[in-house]
């Protein structure tokens, strides 16, 4: 039975949500250290079941979406090395939402698919777990609205975003761009360990127009629960997207796994396998088909939450031989024309926009919605525990997972299901 209370709580839920349900728009030798960061800018000039409503599938919302854009951004970009972050993007998108009104605030929800003021208290509760110590390895999510000097904040966003987003305001002179930037860009590299500076441009900021620039940064820090050793670290060949081969230093390692394979509707098959880091919160999971001769853009439109969630139920530990390549990618991409695709255009209408419950006294659209994401591979050893010594000394030939041709990647928070981290890589 359903209490009283949370039956109320989940009707105010579903009234938020009534129109949308039918739409879809070191450390010591050998462990490998994943660095994560993770910008994204605004620059301002449900199908799911109420009666199981969870943290994990409201996530899943904020996440699709994320993954959605990944699909647009894919398309322009086949044979480039790519990493977004699908959480930044619901979490910045989510800030928007809290400040929009009328048919802007409309496009918004019905994209994202949940509205954020009716289901607060959980996004809160999403956000916090996300960032938790409890994780062990490092995530850092920081979200902030810088604001042209003088301009008068709505009081209900800047405390609804402080609540909900641990969003902080801060004021800004962007009648000097490039102090506008120098300001903006120190905080990022400060929310970032120092990974992405120079984020911002002084020729994105408008002196006279720019009202606000809305930043998320998110950074993560794992290490293998699994070392690599240094040692078994060699030269390998990758067949490049564009058909080229390239030696490229790979890591290998035996232990156990947990790995599968499965098909798409069209019939394509492909393998995935998840690589816990430390904490055992935070996986990677690798995504490559099977065929070799098989693109990877055969698989990336299957690509969902749902998708996701079906492989963490569906793989089994085996043990097995991991041929991985190191690799660093940086990717910076204007989110505006996949955000178009997927609906959401008022926002970016001067003319349409509406961002009343941010400011009453002028009139706000996006200008530009940036993001610059990092993914670096390092090696800084430690060492390896009884257990997974007396793994890799096992005796029985064990099957090889060889990731030497164009894969997808996901950073997955595992109590909630949130992709922190996604991404194409076409070349090491």
């Amino acid at each position: 039975m359903i209490s009283k209370r949370c039956m109320i709580e989940l009707l105010h839920i579903c009234e938020d949500l009534a129109g949308l349900l039918f739409k879809r728009p070191s450390l010591p030798a050998g462990i490998m250290n994943w660095h994560l960061p993770f910008i994204l800018v605004a620059v301002a000039t449900l199908p799911f079941v109420c009666s199981q409503f969870s943290p994990l599938s409201l996530e899943e919302l904020g996440s699709d979406l994320g993954i959605q854009v990944f699909n647009q951004i894919v398309k322009s970009q086949p044979h480039d090395n790519i990493v977004v972050s699908p959480h930044g993007i619901a979490s910045v998108l989510g800030v928007l939402q809290l400040g929009a009104d009328g048919k802007t605030k409309k496009q918004l929800t019905t994209a994202m698919r949940y509205s954020v003021n009716g289901v607060g208290k959980v996004l809160k509760k999403i956000n916090k777990a996300i960032v938790s110590k409890k994780n062990k390895d490092v995530v850092t999510v920081a979200n902030a609205v810088f604001v042209k000097n003088g301009s008068k904040m709505e009081a209900p966003f800047v405390t609804r975003n402080k609540d909900i987003f641990q969003c902080e305001v801060r004021n800004v002179n962007f009648v000097d761009p490039s102090s506008a930037c120098d300001s903006i860009n120190l905080w990022v590299k400060n929310e970032t360990r120092g990974m992405i500076d120079n984020l911002l441009s002084p020729d994105l900021i408008n002196d006279v127009l720019t009202r606000l620039v809305l930043v998320n940064a998110m950074y993560f820090k794992g290490l293998w629960k699994s070392r690599f050793q240094p040692e078994n670290t060699k030269k390998r060949t990758f067949v490049a997207a564009d058909g080229k081969s390239y030696q490229v230093p790979m890591l290998a390692q035996l232990s156990v796994f947990r790995c599968g394979s499965t098909s798409t509707p069209g019939g394509v098959w492909y393998n995935f396998i998840e690589l816990p880091y430390h904490g055992e919160s935070i996986s990677m999971l690798i995504a490559l088909p099977t065929e070799s001769s098989t693109p990877l853009s055969a698989i990336i439109p299957h690509i969902s939450t749902k998708t996701i969630g079906s492989w963490m139920s569906t793989m089994v530990p085996k043990r097995v031989q991991v041929i991985l390549p190191k690799f660093t990618a940086v990717a910076q991409t204007d989110l505006k024309e996949p955000l178009r695709v997927l609906g959401i255009t008022e926002m970016f209408d001067s003319s349409k926009a509406n961002f009343a419950k941010i400011t009453r006294s002028e009139n706000l659209h996006v200008s530009h919605i940036l993001q610059k994401a990092k993914i670096e591979v390092s090696e800084d050893g430690t060492k390896a525990s009884a257990a997974t010594t007396a793994i890799l000394i096992a005796r029985s030939s064990p099957p090889w997972f060889i990731v030497d041709r164009p894969f997808l990647f996901f950073i997955r928070h595992n109590p909630t299901g949130a992709v922190l981290f996604m991404g194409q890589i076409n070349k090491p």
